[in-house]
């Protein structure tokens, strides 16, 4: 997959995700990307229309605790504004993600939300790509966890951080291959 014209979207904002997305960005850049950055709740989805690659990342729960997991999720509105007003737009575009998830504290849980993601944009039929194997992973289940590797890029930065630096090159590595 050639990196030309990359948006990295992602939510939510603040926190691990964010983080991750700012050190996908970074990397992408040293790498003379042509790439751009989106908060998905800041975003006018006219503005992706322009993209040909996209980094979509999210986290498992989106909270600190599980009781307020969905209250505030923002993913299931922007996929059904992108269905309304853009439904074409992923439409055969590579799309690859990264799931942000504590593997310690939630061991049957781990990164399960890139799979809600991955099914979200295989509705939008974009062409998933970014499978990512890892060995250095102490989870139990996760449902992005299919064939021995995972549907996108996994990452702990609470149990995990001095690893995502290192994944992040890696998983970038094998998407330019793609």
């Amino acid at each position: 997959m050639t990196m030309s014209k990359t948006a990295i979207i992602y939510w939510p904002k603040g926190g691990s995700v964010e983080n991750a997305a700012t050190r996908i960005y970074n990397q992408l850049k040293d790498r003379h990307a042509d790439v751009s950055i989106f908060e998905i709740t800041e975003t006018d989805i006219s503005e992706l229309c322009n993209y040909d690659t996209f980094l979509v990342g999210g986290s498992t729960v989106g909270a600190d605790n599980w009781t307020d997991a969905y209250s505030g999720e923002q993913w299931g509105p922007f996929h059904n504004k992108v269905k309304e007003t853009k439904p074409d737009l992923f439409k055969g575009k590579k799309v690859a993600l990264f799931g942000l998830g504590d593997q310690i504290l939630y061991p049957h849980d781990y990164v399960n939300d890139m799979k809600l993601l991955f099914d979200r944009f295989i509705e939008l039929h974009a062409d998933l790509t970014g499978l990512y194997i890892d060995n250095n992973y102490d989870f139990i289940e996760s449902d992005a966890f299919i064939n021995g590797m995972f549907i996108g890029l996994a990452l702990d930065q609470k149990n995990q951080d001095n690893l995502t630096d290192g994944r992040i090159s890696k998983w970038l590595d094998s998407l330019l291959i793609d």
